[in-house]
């Protein structure tokens, strides 16, 4: 699988755009339709993954299809496999009430919307934001692979063992 990092609107969002095989999913598409679109070249759109919903990380997702948009209101915490790919669905509520983490075991990575940063976790502060959210989810992410490379959304990426320090 290959990770083309896209970064988009005003506040540097990463748009991540995954292809394999001749198809792309989408993570993330905070703005500049045409700049991701142009990015994904001749491969097929099999969906658009939101980490959640704040407008930095939504800003284009009314150009898609409605019916590609996978969320926290449509995915549960659970494997998926759409198109070539296959996924896991981790439930990672803290920054936001709906934030999700998406997790290619195979792969080992994740992305991890504003939950994870490099050196840093997501604000609690916003509306939707929790502390005690934040502490839960960071302790089930302590149980996955310490050489898992995430994909934050914003900024650059960096090692879940990195990380847990």
């Amino acid at each position: 699988m290959n990770v083309k990092t896209i970064v988009v609107g005003s506040l540097n969002t990463n748009c991540y755009i995954l292809t394999k095989n001749g198809h792309a999913l989408i993570i993330d598409p905070g703005d500049e339709y045409d700049k991701i679109i142009s990015n994904i070249g001749d491969n097929k759109i099999d969906g658009v993954i939101i980490t959640h919903y704040h407008f930095d990380h939504i800003g284009a997702l009314n150009y898609f299809d409605k019916n590609l948009i996978l969320d926290r209101n449509n995915l549960d915490e659970k494997e998926y496999n759409i198109g070539n790919f296959k996924f896991n669905v981790i439930y990672t509520p803290g920054h936001k009430e709906d934030s999700i983490t998406i997790y290619f075991k195979e792969d080992k990575i994740m992305f991890t919307g504003d939950f994870i940063f490099k050196n840093a976790i997501g604000r609690t502060d916003l509306p939707g934001g929790s502390d005690i959210d934040m502490l839960k989810s960071l302790n089930k992410i302590r149980n996955y692979p310490k050489d898992i490379t995430i994909y934050p959304g914003h900024g650059l990426s960096t090692i879940l063992s990195h990380e847990l320090k």
